[in-house]
């Protein structure tokens, strides 16, 4: 079975795209359409890494990061912030809460796909 990577979005068109890219490279996906959906589907699944939005309706993506990082079976899985924000101050709230990488949109797909096998092996 292939290692498996949950992405959070509340833009269809970006999890689409995203997916299309891990797939190619082998990797399984679960998509989310923000963090509320993303704690739901996590529920009893493991995942070897999330790529997650900073703003979504419902649950922003810090929020779902500090409670992955909360959860006995989600605090050790590495998360990538995949955002339109790029300023310090959202940086080092998300590094603070535990990102591994931050990626701002629109984003090359080679070079997300570089930043995945970073953190995982396919």
């Amino acid at each position: 079975m292939g290692k498996s990577i949950l992405i959070v979005d509340d833009a269809a068109s970006i999890r689409a795209t995203v997916s299309i890219a891990l797939k190619g490279a082998g990797y399984e996906v679960i998509e989310a359409c923000d963090g509320n959906d993303a704690l739901s589907k996590l529920g009893g699944t493991r995942v070897n890494l999330i790529i997650s939005d900073v703003n979504m309706p419902g649950m922003d993506g810090i929020t779902l990061l500090k409670k992955l990082k909360e959860g006995a079976a989600t605090k050790f899985v590495p998360v990538i912030m995949l955002t339109t924000e790029g300023s310090d101050d959202k940086k080092a709230q998300g590094k603070e809460a535990g990102a591994k990488a931050w990626i701002v949109k629109p984003f090359d797909p080679v070079k997300l796909l570089d930043a995945v096998s970073k953190l995982i092996q396919p």
